[in-house]
């Protein structure tokens, strides 16, 4: 009897984490698709404070339905803690002092991105341009929205590109592939839920230039859209919603890849960050040739054991770290099986990536454990008003 009710448990178990990230968080909260939301219920747990909470809702339940995710109260209260952490139902939230930090934003990129000769002339042309009386800094440092700086950034680029200096520049870096304007723009996060612009031209809803895109995650179909997308389309084992609200905010799977690099410390004896970035990147996301420590300590690691993975395959491994495939890779198999091994328990599957959060929009930094509980926080009390 005792053998039957463990093959059982086993038996759920095993179809539970068969199950999309979604999915695995209704049947781990004991929510069924009966359980459902209509737009009535779902106005009703939204925070009081929002504006015109129907057309929210309607929006929300819309999204919902063309992206196949279930209207549960879990998944609807993840999604309404996640909008009112990044804008407190704004489609184009206003950020306090806004303007004197893109000022200095876009100073400290200019010898950066464009070189100190580059750098000098956009530099004049923001203190003469449209006209000495109106320049393009003072315009900015009036600008209250995230919409009105990109706006006027994509009018000072595109006045700047017209020059003679940069058509060369401009045109040689469309043809690899790279749009000038879109590298330097300040503006990364956009709209309600503050989604990444690489995100979410990643996943365009219909074809449209960058310019298009930036405009309608300014909208709130646009801006909620590609924000539910990013929080909710991929799967994870997560059995606490608070590691899919840290991922939100230090990426994509950080939570997962935090523990995997716990786990590597402990085997290895190294003292590693806990970022959950296995890899290195540029500002840009693009994966840097200079070896992290992570990826160090698993090349030492392994070159105990002639049958562990080489380290032209660990790297190709960790180039998986963003996707759920990577806890099939050789590498990650390897880390948990020795784990288990060493320790005789199972290797933790998520713990809070330690990442500070900075940036121009906001007064001081903070770091993600901190924003995972406060979407938590925000999660709980429309759990609560949901029952």
């Amino acid at each position: 009897m005792l053998t039957s009710f463990f093959s059982r448990a086993l038996t759920l178990l095993a179809i539970s984490f068969s199950l999309s990230g979604c999915d695995l968080f209704n049947q781990w909260f004991g929510q069924k698709k009966s359980q459902e939301l209509n737009l009535d219920q779902l106005v009703k747990i939204m925070p009081v404070r929002s504006h015109d909470r129907k057309s929210w809702a309607r929006d929300i339940l819309a999204i919902s339905d063309e992206l196949a995710i279930g209207k549960t109260p879990h998944n609807m209260c993840s999604i309404i803690a996640i909008i009112d952490q990044e804008s407190n139902f704004h489609a184009n939230p206003e950020v306090a002092g806004l303007g004197q930090k893109a000022v200095k934003e876009i100073r400290q990129r200019l010898e950066e991105k464009f070189g100190t000769t580059m750098g000098g002339y956009f530099e004049t042309m923001l203190q003469t341009k449209p006209t000495p009386q109106n320049n393009y800094l003072k315009q900015m440092t009036k600008v209250r929205t995230e919409q009105q700086l990109d706006v006027l950034f994509r009018e000072i680029f595109a006045y700047y590109s017209q020059q003679y200096h940069v058509g060369l520049l401009t045109g040689a870096a469309k043809l690899v592939g790279q749009d000038v304007a879109e590298r330097f723009n300040p503006v990364t996060t956009l709209g309600s839920m503050q989604v990444h612009i690489r995100y979410a031209a990643a996943h365009k809803r219909q074809f449209m230039s960058n310019d298009q895109l930036r405009d309608d995650l300014y909208t709130q179909y646009g801006g909620l859209y590609y924000g539910i997308h990013r929080l909710m389309r991929y799967n994870a084992r997560y059995t606490k919603p608070i590691y899919r609200f840290a991922d939100y905010n230090a990426g994509m799977y950080s939570s997962r890849n935090a523990a995997f690099q716990k786990a590597v410390a402990t085997l290895s004896g190294t003292s590693l960050d806990l970022d959950g970035d296995l890899l290195l990147y540029t500002k840009e996301g693009d994966v840097k040739l200079q070896r992290s420590s992570t990826e160090d300590a698993l090349i030492q690691y392994f070159a105990r054991d002639i049958n562990a993975p080489t380290p032209r395959a660990i790297r190709n491994d960790l180039k998986q770290e963003k996707n759920e495939d990577f806890e099939q890779t050789k590498t990650y198999q390897y880390i948990v099986q020795r784990y288990r091994a060493k320790t005789g328990t199972d290797a933790p599957y998520a713990i809070m990536p330690q990442v500070i959060i900075q940036g121009p929009k906001l007064k001081r930094n903070y770091n993600t454990s901190w924003y995972a509980e406060a979407v938590n926080n925000r999660y709980l009390r429309c759990m609560q008003q949901a029952k």
